[in-house]
């Protein structure tokens, strides 16, 4: 907690500004959790997944600058992973979200192939009609370059977790998770029927 303000004092003056300087990097952002979330969610988009494994990325992450490693060695509970994008669905909201729903979970073996499908056809759809969802996007880990070793994973010893799907949807309301339409809408997906036997984790 002592932290926190000197934390996003360096996320905005120092480290946001460096990554997307980067070829590759087109946006990064953060959000603070609400409720029982975790502190923070640092995101970053790129042209694609090997951006993250570039010389001047790799550059990066392996000279970070002593505000950085300061910052790294008082944060706790780091999960870093590098994601694909396997679809997406809505429009770019007309300003930053000011809100984001974050999913993370696991597919039981044999379903991912068909779990990929219908959630990217029916599910973002679905979602995507709801008028305080602007996109909604479906992401799968890349394990071979999230599991890079560099001078800054040292510090933090954060991997990609245990999960390898990730859904992100921009969303102009805290509430809008909760809300009637999205659960009748998540309940009446025919692709949720057909997958109520799949075990998420």
């Amino acid at each position: 907690p002592d932290y926190r303000v000197e934390f996003q004092k360096w996320h905005n003056c120092e480290h946001i500004m460096e990554r997307v300087s980067i070829p590759g990097f087109t946006v990064g952002r953060r959000y603070r959790g609400v409720g029982d979330a975790p502190d923070f969610l640092m995101c970053y988009e790129t042209n694609d997944s090997h951006v993250l494994s570039s010389k001047p990325y790799l550059y990066a992450v392996n000279h970070p600058s002593p505000w950085t490693q300061e910052m790294i060695r008082h944060s706790k509970n780091i999960v870093r992973a590098i994601y694909s994008m396997v679809a997406s669905h809505g429009e770019r909201p007309p300003m930053e979200a000011p809100y984001v729903v974050l999913l993370k979970f696991n597919i039981e073996a044999g379903w991912e192939k068909e779990f990929l499908l219908g959630y990217g056809k029916e599910q973002l759809p679905f979602i995507c009609r709801l008028t305080d969802v602007y996109r909604g996007r479906l992401y799968r880990v890349d394990v071979e370059i999230s599991l890079i070793k560099t001078e800054e994973q040292k510090i933090h010893r954060g991997g990609p977790g245990q999960q390898t799907l990730l859904v992100l949807y921009e969303v102009a309301s805290s509430d809008v998770q909760n809300s009637r339409a999205w659960k009748e809408l998540d309940r009446r997906a025919q692709h949720t029927k057909r997958m109520e036997d799949v075990r998420y984790e």
